[in-house]
């Protein structure tokens, strides 16, 4: 019975559970239908509940807050539309789903209004505002500028520059200015061979052309003994110094025997008896930039090149106006200058030697300021060497002459170190203690101690003693070659806005340019050029041209430092190279068709601020030899507009990436320049 009871009670059990969950399932269908209120427990728990969980009353059960509201669910998941049809149980609220709304406008386009564009980076590309054709220069020939309107899109094209009249062939703009020299007040100091360059608007808006039957200059080193006659057709030159071994015509060329005035047995001879008077001298070694003042045909640089020695050679454009010519063609370095009112364009102490022979100059004129002159311009130490009639002539008139020289050069401190046949050479002190020792009143005076020596551009001439850096600069230098790679001692004098050291500048620019170098070399075969003449027209410390001697390119470079920069000419002389001082926005002292290779890097970006770019460009043409060539290396932004200029003065024009890739703001353009003929 017990166990009968039992079974009976499992029984009850088992279907009271089976009934409780039929029962549990049709109310949980029931009120699954969406029309009853629904309970949850709140998902909120209070402090009690955190720091007591087992504690019943930190749990509660809480209304849905759909409570009393009814939604037609099949609507939603089938197709989102909502039912018209009213709920009938109970109020209900309707859901209204609408459409996606429409993306966003596009944020507005950047206008890059300054040098960081929108990331903050540096940037020069960038507008600066709305074109204004009324500031745009006309270049300078009546209306060559034109415009050209296409998709919205404004272009500038400059028309095609006419040549100039034949008889401009050989035309110096700064020195051929015959109405400025006209309306001087003296020339009795030689003013009229100084630079009188034309107002803006009389500069050069023309070709100049060559001579007739020019034809391809013959390259070096046969061009030191010989040139064409037909591209420097001017006897007169021979006729009248024909007699003292300097030229000769033979047939279609102008021959160069290496004589001159003094020298008449020829240059190298004359430089071994130099040596031999003074060893100390070291062509090549202690002496390497010299200066030959009145220089003929510039045979003595000519044959120091073989030693060396770089000599920069001038002579002013006088009665034998084409001397300079002459030089450049045979290929050494020369411009056209005369000491006469204004400084020459070099800075103090740039030349280890100072040559004149029959230079025609009276040194002792005007208490010696033109001696002066040269005693800025001499190295600490170095030399100054003249042959002339004064030295070994027994005349009356010529011995007062050498009496006046040698009081002269005593009160400069000067040592008479040799003197020997028809030459005398003299020796400038290394420091200021024997000017400092001399007798009260003695003149020249030293210069005001805040006197720039190194400040040349249309700086007039001072009747003083420019006085030597007390710290030794520009006399303790390295001997060639090691001097072109050191960074000297007067790197510290040139004033840099920069975070860097000067040195880590120089060293920085120096390997820069050899590696730029040397990828010309190998791309654009620059050994087969056949370059001599070769002008960096922004020079920096001379890196360019220090890169061109380790490339072993046979060829000689004018270093010119712009007016508008840190003047650098210092370090470039110190180095062994030459430069000159020149504001781009004037015409250069050279003439036509005399450099084979004309570099400029930047030149363009910062010059166009203050002159015309095709006044530049076509002063590069004036001085650039037919089948010469031209590498600017500058900004993308501006290589439109000189693309332009260059195909306009008949350039072959090539725009090129630089390294950096095709997305660097700086380009390469190459122009070639052909033969015109009118």
């Amino acid at each position: 019975m017990k166990g009968d009871a039992l079974k009976s009670a499992t029984v009850i059990k088992v279907l009271a559970f089976t009934l409780l969950s039929i029962a549990f399932f049709y109310f949980g269908k029931h009120w699954s239908d969406g029309s009853q209120q629904l309970v949850f427990f709140n998902s909120r728990q209070d402090s009690a509940s955190l720091t007591n969980p087992t504690n019943p009353s930190s749990q509660f059960v809480s209304i849905s807050p759909n409570f009393n509201k009814s939604f037609d669910l099949s609507s939603v998941i089938n197709d989102t539309t909502v039912s018209d049809k009213p709920q009938e149980k109970t109020p209900s609220v309707e859901v209204v789903l609408s459409p996606p709304p429409p993306p966003p406008p596009p944020p507005p386009a950047v206008q890059k209004m300054g040098v960081l564009d929108e990331n903050g980076v540096m940037n020069d590309n960038f507008e600066v505002g709305e074109f204004d054709p009324e500031v745009v220069d006309n270049w300078g020939v009546g209306n060559e500028t034109e415009v050209e309107e296409g998709d919205g899109v404004k272009r500038f094209r400059v028309k095609k520059f006419g040549l100039c009249p034949d008889s401009m062939r050989e035309y110096i703009p700064c020195l051929d200015n015959v109405e400025a020299v006209s309306k001087l007040k003296s020339t009795e100091r030689g003013e009229k061979f100084e630079r009188h360059c034309p107002e803006k608007d009389k500069g050069l808006n023309c070709l100049v052309p060559p001579p007739r039957g020019y034809r391809a200059p013959i390259t070096w080193p046969k061009s030191r003994d010989e040139v064409w006659f037909s591209n420097v057709p001017h006897a007169r030159l021979a006729e009248d110094k024909g007699g003292q071994n300097w030229i000769l015509i033979d047939k279609d060329k102008f021959k160069f025997p290496g004589g001159g005035t003094q020298f008449i047995h020829g240059a190298d001879q004359y430089l071994d008896q130099i040596q031999k008077m003074l060893p100390e001298i070291a062509f090549g070694r202690h002496v390497r930039v010299a200066l030959d003042i009145g220089c003929g045909v510039a045979s003595f640089g000519a044959y120091l090149l073989s030693r060396n020695v770089l000599t920069l050679s001038v002579a002013p454009k006088d009665v034998h106006e084409n001397q300079i010519q002459f030089a450049l063609e045979r290929g050494v370095p020369a411009m056209v200058a005369a000491i006469a009112t204004h400084r020459l364009r070099h800075p103090s102490q740039a030349f280890e030697l100072i040559h004149c022979s029959r230079c025609r100059i009276n040194w002792t004129r005007d208490d010696g300021i033109l001696l002066l002159e040269v005693n800025r311009l001499l190295r600490a130490g170095g030399y100054f060497v003249w042959a002339a009639q004064p030295v070994y002539k027994h005349e009356a008139a010529l011995e007062e002459q050498w009496e006046e020289m040698v009081n002269l050069t005593t009160r400069l401190c000067w040592n008479l170190v040799k003197k020997e046949g028809y030459i005398a050479i003299w020796q400038k002190p290394l420091n200021n203690s024997c000017y400092l020792s001399r007798e009260e009143g003695t003149q020249p005076p030293l210069c005001d101690p805040h006197d720039d020596p190194d400040n040349v551009w249309y700086v007039d001439l001072k009747a003083c003693i420019t006085r030597l850096p007390e710290e030794g600069y520009g006399a303790n230098i390295t001997t060639w070659p090691s001097r072109l790679q050191y960074p000297p001692d007067r790197l510290q004098s040139i004033q840099v806005d920069s975070f860097l050291s000067r040195k880590e500048l120089f060293n920085a620019e120096s390997k820069f340019w050899n590696e730029i170098i040397g990828s010309y070399v190998r791309a654009w075969h620059w050994k087969k050029l056949k370059l001599r003449n070769v002008m960096d027209m922004r020079a920096g410390f001379g890196g360019f041209a220090a890169a061109m001697i380790e490339n072993q390119l046979d060829c000689w470079v004018l270093n010119v430092v712009p007016v508008s920069g840190k003047n650098t000419l210092p370090v470039i002389f110190d180095r062994g190279l030459l430069g000159v001082m020149h504001d781009w926005c004037e015409p250069f002292d050279t003439y036509p068709r005399t450099y084979d290779l004309l570099h400029a890097n930047g030149l363009f970006s910062i010059e166009q601020k203050r002159c015309n770019m095709s006044t530049i460009m076509l002063e590069m043409d004036r001085i650039l030899r037919p089948g010469g060539r031209a590498y600017i290396r500058d900004s993308v932004a501006i290589m439109d507009e000189l693309q332009d200029i260059g195909k306009a003065m008949g350039w072959r024009v090539t725009v090129r990436d630089t390294s950096e890739g095709p997305h660097a703001s700086y380009k390469i353009l190459t122009g070639d320049k052909h033969l015109l003929r009118a």
